[in-house]
């Protein structure tokens, strides 16, 4: 495990809730909404201009970044709603869009007295860019050809990337090796660089098999295989070609 929102194949955590509902309480609708908001303000496709002062770049990478670099307790602590609003606070502080302190002013207003009106607000042309962003959605990827060295059935190593804040790479398939299974066409981005963790330009995603044995030596389940769509920052030939070549 390399961060604290990557758990998944560790044992041992303890008993796992699963709340069923999307939101819990509806103050959440609002953040969801907010941060819709922000993605269709920041794309670059040719969406309806807005009076909208909102000039700076928010993407779901953004959102995953304020969240996963939570204190692992604050982490565990809070739910899922809470962590995007924890995310896109620092956000608008970090960007000048408000200062902490007006922040924290506005926030005791509203504890000191929940049923006080929100701000009046709302443009047309802003609601009209959401939906179209909403309808029309922005896809990753960048070309429609592959170069890669690598091809289907090529047994290739999982390296272990250093990560700082966000990284799309499982720590339970750092060190492993897999067989390519699928080569997807074209080159594919990210939102946004994640520095260290590799992933920046366009670059060929592979959908790679691998054998649960190889994950949890002697402690697997028969009969099934595990599959995991990973960058190509992520993946390399193992450094013994032999091995490659017996496999």
């Amino acid at each position: 495990m390399k961060l604290q929102h990557y758990l998944g194949g560790l044992e041992g955590l303890g008993p796992v809730w699963t709340e069923t509902r999307v939101f819990v309480e509806p103050w959440e609708t609002r953040i969801f909404g907010i941060h819709t908001a922000m993605m269709a303000l920041s794309t670059q496709l040719p969406l309806p201009e807005t009076p909208s002062t909102f000039k700076t770049v928010w993407t779901w990478a953004d959102l995953r970044k304020g969240a996963e670099s939570l204190n692992p307790f604050d982490y565990f602590k809070f739910r899922y709603y809470e962590k995007w609003l924890g995310g896109i606070s620092g956000y608008f502080i970090e960007n000048g869009y408000i200062t902490a302190e007006e922040l924290d002013a506005l926030t005791e207003e509203y504890y000191a007295d929940p049923a006080k009106p929100l701000p009046d607000g709302g443009d047309g042309a802003i609601d009209e860019r959401i939906i179209q962003y909403l309808v029309e959605g922005d896809s990753p990827k960048r070309s429609d050809m592959t170069e890669t060295n690598l091809a289907v059935g090529d047994t290739v190593s999982i390296r272990n990337v250093p990560s700082v804040e966000h990284t799309r790479l499982p720590g339970f398939l750092r060190g492993k090796t897999g067989t390519i299974e699928t080569v997807y066409e074209g080159t594919y981005v990210y939102l946004c660089d994640t520095g260290p963790d590799g992933i920046g330009p366009a670059m060929p995603v592979y959908c790679i098999a691998f054998d649960p044995d190889v994950l949890w030596p002697g402690n697997a389940e028969p009969n099934f295989t595990l599959y995991a769509d990973l960058y190509a920052t992520y993946v390399e030939a193992p450094a013994d070609d032999e091995t490659a070549k017996a496999a």
